[in-house]
């Protein structure tokens, strides 16, 4: 079969124009059915597989692609449950668009920066960066649209989150009910990975903006139900990895008047169950435990959490930089209450302590 068959041999071979055959491929809805039908027709017996897309990006500026920039290693991409979701999200609408998926590390290395934004890509998702990353501007600078999950909010791009303060508040209410000592297990704080315990945390000094935002809804549920917000102690991770959600528990522990332990991700509160279950700490009698995504591991270990659907935050952010839609959907949350915060159990012996 020739595999120099060109637009012009299917038009012959068909018995329609040139540029009827271009329509077919590239705006179907310009051409009858019956003349789809009949290119179609003509390129599979010729051996015609579409338009060179490297020729038509060049006459027409577009790649036919979208770039999802993270701040981790490309390994984080597979191995973090939400992170997939996010992911399946874009690439179910890459599927809409006949698009494909390029996938950028923004670690902050020299050469990071460069990579991204010479990245043949029509725009971008990013995957939640910090307050201020220098990378922002570069986005804004390259004209190309882009959508942050998570924020921040930067003039000139768009962003999709849901109201991640609200949501702390809410969950950290309703895991609070009848509990007065409350110890946060967060995200990291910045882009500098150092895991760290304070007490009393100050939102303003936090740069990664889910981060700051968790920590603020924190705050204002332990405000509001009369918890001194200066003696909470708050456990900054380095990494999302139930590993290291077990280590900062058996950390938190050691304040023996600990009863509730306010996780930002469902894979550290899982590590904080593995903890309490090596620990002979009982949950949900003498701690409760919240997490933050609802994953299914979260729902089958009966883990108290915020619902979000990461999957239709990452179609909509790439179905609105594919042109596909006019704008972001508005971001859903719900508090999915489950028995590692459940009060009935507990008795007046085991009313703060562990």
């Amino acid at each position: 079969m020739n595999t120099r068959v060109t637009m012009a041999d299917v038009a012959a071979a068909a018995g329609v124009s040139t540029m009827s055959v271009s329509y077919t491929y590239n705006q179907p809805s310009r051409v009858s059915s019956a003349t789809r039908d009949r290119v179609r027709a003509a390129a599979a017996h010729l051996g015609y597989t579409g338009p060179n897309r490297a020729a038509r990006s060049l006459r027409s500026g577009k790649h036919n692609s979208i770039g999802v920039v993270l701040g981790e290693k490309l390994t984080y991409a597979f191995e973090d449950p939400q992170a997939r979701r996010f992911l399946s999200g874009i690439a179910d609408a890459c599927l809409d668009a006949d698009t494909a998926l390029v996938m950028l590390p923004n670690l902050h290395r020299d050469n990071d920066t460069a990579r991204i934004r010479d990245a043949q890509v029509d725009g971008y998702v990013v995957w939640t960066t910090e307050i201020g990353d220098p990378l922002l501007d570069v986005l804004v600078d390259t004209g190309r649209p882009t959508c942050i999950q998570g924020g921040p909010d930067h003039p000139g791009l768009e962003w999709i989150a849901i109201d991640d303060r609200a949501a702390a508040e809410a969950i950290a209410t309703a895991a609070l009910s009848s509990r007065a000592h409350p110890a946060i297990v967060a995200l990291r704080p910045d882009s500098r990975r150092e895991s760290t315990i304070v007490r009393g945390a100050d939102a303003s000094n936090i740069s990664m903006p889910v981060t700051r935002a968790r920590i603020e809804g924190y705050r204002d549920a332990c405000l509001r139900l009369g918890i001194d917000w200066s003696t909470v102690p708050t456990l900054f991770t380095t990494h999302n990895a139930r590993a290291e959600g077990a280590v900062a528990a058996q950390q938190l522990f050691q304040d023996d008047v600990v009863d509730t332990l306010l996780v930002m991700s469902d894979e550290l509160a899982l590590g904080a169950i593995d903890a309490a279950a090596s620990s002979g700490i009982d949950i949900p009698a003498r701690l409760a435990v919240t997490g933050w995504d609802d994953s299914p591991a979260a729902a089958a270990a009966g883990l108290t959490t915020v619902a979000q659907s990461l999957f239709d935050q990452g179609r909509s952010a790439a179905r609105w930089v594919l042109g596909l839609s006019e704008g972001v959907d508005a971001a859903a949350w719900s508090i999915e209450e489950r028995k590692s915060t459940e009060v009935e159990n507990r008795t007046q012996t085991e009313d703060i302590m562990i």
